[in-house]
């Protein structure tokens, strides 16, 4: 259980989908183990002493809803590093210089033209150009909390040269907080509960790997805050805000209760001393 539990919070670590903030490089990492290069981010006992397991998760579909934008997760997420415990108890997931999560952008239906309605864009940029791209960036580290279940705090940044280079929902003082868990959830009207699943355990004795496949994790209660940084340049010199547009098309800010994560999952689990012997 006590593993499964670990798995799960590592999942929730990668729906982050992003530039993990508690991630930090504090020496050069060491090459890990024959057989167990996939677990390269995860510290070695000479970069940190103190991990529990070393751990790797991918997110391997699902989607992401906002207000009224839903984005399919069609690109497998990448999750390395270590767990470990602060202080006070908390679980938090930490990497060296290899590890975090991979930085994958997940294609935004409708894109530019449906996250503004601004359709006389395609007159000078083209329909490939206004491809629009969503990446999740965590705002701080994922946190167990009762249950069994995790909250994370996250932004979504929406990537189109049109937009300017710092378009987000969410921010590092206003973030999305979900609180993702793998059983039934309870949200607000007009949201009804949906289920997750723990996954298939099992444990691999020639490689002293512990699996979870085929998991996931849910959740349908959390808010998102309206756009910010949005910004359209005319003629390659005229900014103009466009927050206003981009969350009257996207229905934000959204309120709990019409929003909306399921993330599919596997992980592999080990000790250090088996990827660093």
């Amino acid at each position: 259980m006590y593993l499964k539990r670990l798995g799960a919070m590592a999942l929730a670590a990668a729906v982050a989908l992003v530039a993990m903030a508690s991630f930090a490089a504090v020496a050069p990492a060491k090459e890990p183990a024959p057989g167990y290069s996939q677990f390269a981010g995860c510290p070695s006992p000479e970069e940190n002493s103190n991990i529990l397991a070393c751990i790797r998760t991918v997110i391997d579909g699902g989607n992401f809803k906002m207000g009224n934008k839903n984005t399919p997760l069609s690109k497998p997420m990448n999750l390395v590093g270590g767990i470990t415990t602060l202080p006070d108890g908390t679980e938090i997931i930490v990497a060296n210089s290899k590890g975090g999560i991979s930085h994958v952008k997940q294609l935004v239906p409708g894109g530019v033209i449906g996250l503004t309605g601004l359709d006389w864009l395609v007159n000078f940029l083209g329909i490939e150009a206004l491809q629009l791209f969503a990446e999740v960036e965590l705002m701080g580290s994922p946190k167990a909390i009762p249950g069994g279940n995790l909250q994370l705090p996250i932004r979504v940044h929406l990537v189109n040269s049109a937009l300017g280079n710092k378009c987000y929902v969410g921010s590092p003082t206003s973030p999305i907080v979900l609180n993702l868990t793998t059983e039934t959830t309870s949200p607000p009207l007009p949201n009804k509960p949906i289920t997750g699943s723990p996954g298939e355990p099992f444990f691999n004795e020639a490689t002293g790997i512990f699996h979870i496949n085929n998991g996931k994790y849910v959740d349908n209660s959390f808010a998102a805050p309206g756009a910010n940084g949005c910004t359209l340049t005319l003629f390659g010199f005229i900014p103009i805000s466009i927050n206003g547009l981009v969350n009257s098309q996207s229905g934000l800010p959204a309120p709990a209760g019409t929003n909306e994560t399921q993330q599919n999952f596997d992980i592999e689990l080990t000790a250090q001393s088996t990827v660093y012997p």
